[in-house]
């Protein structure tokens, strides 16, 4: 079956960095657009950005310049780099392939 698992996340300081990995299976990873979405405290789910098969990538205007998506094929993990961490950062993230969702990692970012 379908299995997505997140880790990497934690507390970090404004202006911080962190790398989350998103370790996927029961699918061929090679082959499908995987995404990063988050969730805030009392808000819904914020798309982040998306990287396809072939490795072109997109950003919500709100992440662009700070995060990067990339992914390991070799290994079907999904990263992201997350850089200059602001307070509004802070959410529960998660990875995503059309129609599955991880459990999400939490990432706080508090000074």
């Amino acid at each position: 079956q379908v299995q997505l698992v997140e880790s990497g996340g934690g507390l970090v300081h404004p202006g911080g960095s962190l790398r989350l990995s998103c370790a996927a299976s029961g699918f061929t990873f090679t082959n499908v657009a995987m995404s990063w979405v988050r969730q805030a405290p009392g808000k819904g789910l914020e798309w982040l950005s998306t990287i396809t098969s072939g490795g072109s990538t997109t950003y919500a205007d709100s992440v662009k310049g700070r995060f990067t998506i990339s992914r390991d094929n070799a290994m079907s993990t999904l990263y992201l780099q997350m850089n200059s961490l602001k307070p509004e950062d802070t959410a529960v993230y998660y990875c995503l392939k059309p129609g599955y969702r991880g459990q999400g990692t939490q990432v706080t970012v508090s000074s």
